[in-house]
């Protein structure tokens, strides 16, 4: 029977984030920097007002697009933050964290065959689902450009295929931040052209020393834009399953009827424990966002120590060092470093072909787990140097 199932599934793979962090349980001891999973708790009064959900019995099923509320929270938070306008009651579509939008939108705006555009290295859950839907992912190498993907590359992908264009940053896996010089470079490219733009900007209050921006603050680009956000970053709420998409009027008419189909609503509970983060709890990422830097102060010293090459991020929390000098595979890289020092990372072929050579380490973990790890990675390549 499976042979029946349908080809498209049968042809992804498992993401290569979890397949390595699922191998931590059968390495006794073993320290994993694998996943993007902040370490801090959920704050207090984003759980009280959670607990009050329940208390106050507000479990029934809300509007498919999220209780209006919430909406103009949403609608609040990215005005104040990042000059973006959208209307609560037609542009704000909430989902079940930013993987459910981001499988939402390709799902609502592909057709058979067509093209989307995305750097790599880039996250796994961009790929699948576009091959899902029945598009095509069209990677640009971003490896000699900083990990950034510039106008000039995707203007010599673009062709009548083309239907969208993934910016994803900051960046998972490598950190990057695209500058309002660079986006408006790319908005000045694609303004006019009938192309799609996929937002991701679930990183967007974990930057350093650079303010995010949004394409979808462009002239011309909101109509085009659909911009995928969340509070699993920003709120430490990975378990709460808060995502959302921004999107014009004419495009959030199409989503919400595959949202509606999909998902009916997102859980009520989460829904109002969004409202007392996106309100109250706005700039609950600052002492998170000064932790993270400290970490990654602490991390690119430690790697640039060992003579490990290492691109700076200026954003999320991940950072990509090359491994190319050691003349292994990141696959077989990652595993010696598994069996040999009990130390979990993630290879960079798992972020497509362009990901071959490097590794990611997430620095969403406490200085005391960095410390062994990056103990535990140097005596690992000492002994590949030796």
């Amino acid at each position: 029977m499976e042979k029946r199932v349908n080809r498209r599934v049968r042809s992804i793979q498992i993401s290569g984030i979890r397949r390595f962090f699922n191998k931590v349980k059968d390495y006794p001891g073993a320290v994993s920097l694998t996943i993007g999973q902040p370490d801090f708790p959920t704050p207090e009064h984003v759980k009280e007002a959670g607990k009050a959900a329940i208390d106050h019995n507000h479990t029934a099923y809300t509007a498919n697009a999220g209780l209006p509320e919430l909406r103009q929270a949403v609608s609040g938070y990215v005005a104040e933050k990042y000059g973006l306008h959208y209307d609560p009651e037609t542009e704000i579509i909430t989902t079940v964290g930013a993987s459910e939008a981001i499988d939402l939108s390709f799902r609502t705006i592909l057709e058979e065959g067509d093209e989307v555009i995305l750097p790599g290295p880039a996250y796994p859950g961009y790929a699948a689902p576009i091959r899902l839907a029945g598009g095509v992912p069209i990677y640009i190498d971003t490896t000699e450009t900083g990990f950034k993907m510039t106008a000039d590359q995707i203007a010599g992908q673009l062709n009548e295929r083309t239907k969208a264009v993934i910016l994803p940053y900051p960046s998972n896996p490598t950190g990057c931040v695209l500058s309002a010089g660079e986006l408006a470079a790319i908005a000045d490219l694609l303004r006019g052209r009938n192309i799609f733009v996929v937002s991701d900007e679930i990183y967007s209050e974990l930057t350093y020393g650079q303010e995010h921006v949004s394409i979808a603050s462009f002239p011309g680009m909101k109509a085009v834009t659909l911009v995928i956000n969340g509070l699993s970053k920003s709120h430490a709420m990975t378990g709460w399953r808060m995502g959302y998409v921004l999107a014009d009027q004419p495009i959030a008419d199409q989503l919400i009827k595959v949202h509606q189909y999909g998902i009916s609503c997102i859980t009520s509970i989460t829904q109002y424990a969004a409202i007392e983060a996106l309100t109250a709890g706005k700039n609950d990422a600052e002492p998170m966002r000064r932790a993270y830097k400290e970490r990654l102060n602490y991390v690119i010293g430690r790697l640039e120590d060992m003579g490990i090459e290492v691109v700076r991020p200026s954003g999320a929390f991940y950072v990509f060092p090359s491994i190319k000098k050691f003349g292994m595979t990141s696959e077989d890289f990652a595993l010696c470093l598994l069996d040999k020092e009990r130390l979990a990372a993630v290879p960079g072929s798992a972020f497509s072909s362009y990901g071959e050579g490097y590794l990611r380490l997430s620095y969403a973990y406490s200085m005391d787990v960095l410390r062994e790890g990056l103990d535990r990675l140097e005596r690992f390549v000492s002994g590949l140097n030796a």
